[in-house]
């Protein structure tokens, strides 16, 4: 089997600004993505509550959770690892640079909340904990796998690029966030820095021929 991958689950944004949206309308949750390349099984950002992601797996690739190699997080967002307890077999994977950003993050929190803040402060803990067993992801996670860095929505997001020789396919997460942003030339409304973002977003359409956004389905870039 070569390179090839299937949407598992298509994303939605809580409140798309595209739609003149001004509150939450909908539980958000990240576009999952089942990448193979030869015997790897690498899935990306599991967004949906486990039960339902672990139903969509099967009913999408015929696939069980105990059958996926490795996870990958394009961020730390909550909503981009909803169900990542349900493969707790698999290596997880994230851009160091978020891995350290997110750390010290929390870390400062905890730190900064008083010590009868009990609920919070084990909050904190808890995500800490789940944060140190996420490894850092290399350059290339198969030989048509590659870490592509697209800091800017947050510190040190990052997507997959699926290279062929001919046709390349980006993972992007939230630096492309849906086909309406992208169609805008929008970055999304939350963002660690603008101007890395607004380079991100421009990076990706330069160099892929397909995208796989965030929060919405698979598009073509325009005029490849």
């Amino acid at each position: 089997m070569g390179l090839e991958y299937d949407i598992v689950s298509i994303g939605a944004l809580s409140r798309n600004r595209m739609w003149n949206e001004t509150e939450p309308r909908r539980a958000g949750h990240a576009t999952t993505t089942l990448v193979r390349d030869g015997k790897a099984t690498i899935l990306v950002d599991p967004g949906l509550p486990a039960e339902v992601l672990a139903q969509r797996l099967e009913e999408r690739t015929g696939l069980r959770p105990e059958q996926i190699d490795t996870v990958f997080l394009t961020n730390f967002r909550p909503v981009h690892r909803r169900a990542l307890s349900l493969f707790s077999s698999a290596t997880w994977l994230m851009h160091e640079p978020e891995i350290e950003a997110m750390r010290a993050h929390l870390e400062e929190i905890d730190q900064r909340v008083a010590a009868s803040e009990d609920d919070v402060k084990r909050l904190v803990r808890d995500e800490l904990a789940l944060l140190s067993r996420i490894q850092a992801a290399p350059d290339k996670l198969t030989p048509s796998v590659h870490l592509f860095p697209t800091a800017g929505v947050t510190p040190g997001a990052a997507g997959l690029l699926l290279a062929s020789p001919t046709y390349t396919i980006m993972i992007a997460g939230d630096a492309i966030i849906s086909r309406g942003y992208y169609e805008a030339g929008r970055i999304f409304d939350q963002v660690a820095s603008v101007d890395e973002a607004q380079e991100s977003f421009k990076e990706i359409i330069e160099i892929a021929d397909e995208i796989v956004p965030g929060h919405d389905n698979v598009f073509r870039v325009v005029g490849r």
